[in-house]
Formats: structure tokens, sequence, C-alpha cells
């Protein structure tokens, strides 16, 4: 049996992972929004700092739901699940949501437009 790969809160308040794992692992990670840092003794896997507690609960949770989907073995911090255990994990929500002016605006853009006049221009 492997280690599991586990994610928890660190003593700063980071999420991080810790344990082995591959490459496909890593890019899960990567696809859940987790960054790596070289150090000295492998790499540091981390979420972003500062963007609160929800967002890196949902991310965490959204994580671990890919990689045991992917049958790796994973031990996720009872503080950082998003829901219930029973209850699948789906994507989080983005991070900006399109507002309804922004809809407005991106569906006049698309719409079609007059040709500009043939006048001559001015010299």
């Amino acid at each position: 049996m492997t280690e599991p790969i586990r994610i928890t809160r660190g003593e700063g308040g980071e999420v991080e992972v810790e344990g082995h794992y591959g490459a496909f692992a890593a890019s899960i990670l990567a696809h859940a929004g987790f960054e790596t840092y070289p150090t000295l003794r492998g790499q540091w896997v981390r979420l972003p700092f500062d963007l609160g507690r929800a967002w890196e609960n949902d991310r965490a949770s959204w994580a671990a739901a890919m990689l045991t989907a992917a049958r790796y073995t994973v031990d996720l911090d009872p503080d950082l699940r998003s829901s219930p255990p029973d209850t699948p994990a789906a994507p989080p929500e983005p991070r900006r949501a399109m507002t309804a002016m922004t809809a407005m605006t991106a569906m006049t853009a698309m719409t079609a437009q007059p040709p500009p006049s043939t006048a001559p221009r001015r010299s």
C-alpha cells in the first residue's frame, strides 16, 4: 500500500500537499489550482495565499475528490471539507462570475452591426 497524499492546512494557514505522488497527480493538483515551488528538499505544493478560507476549502475538497476518482489514497484534513464525505464534490464556482452588465455587453458585441459608411473621408 502506498503512502496517502495529504492535503492539510499548514501552521501559517496555507493549504499544502504532502506525500509521494506522480506526474498525473501533480497535473490534477495543478488543475485544482495548486502551485508547485522548488525547495531544497523537493517541491512545495500549495494553494495561493489570501483567497479566502471558503475558496481554499472548495479547491482542496475538489482536488481530493479528483485524486480519489483517479484511485489515489487521499487524506484530506477535516477542516478543509466543503461538503459531507458522502456527497460528490463538484467543480468550484469560478472566482469571477459574469454580471448582467458584462453579459449584456458581450451580447451587444456579438450582434450584427451595420457596415461602416462608404462616404469619402476628408483629406
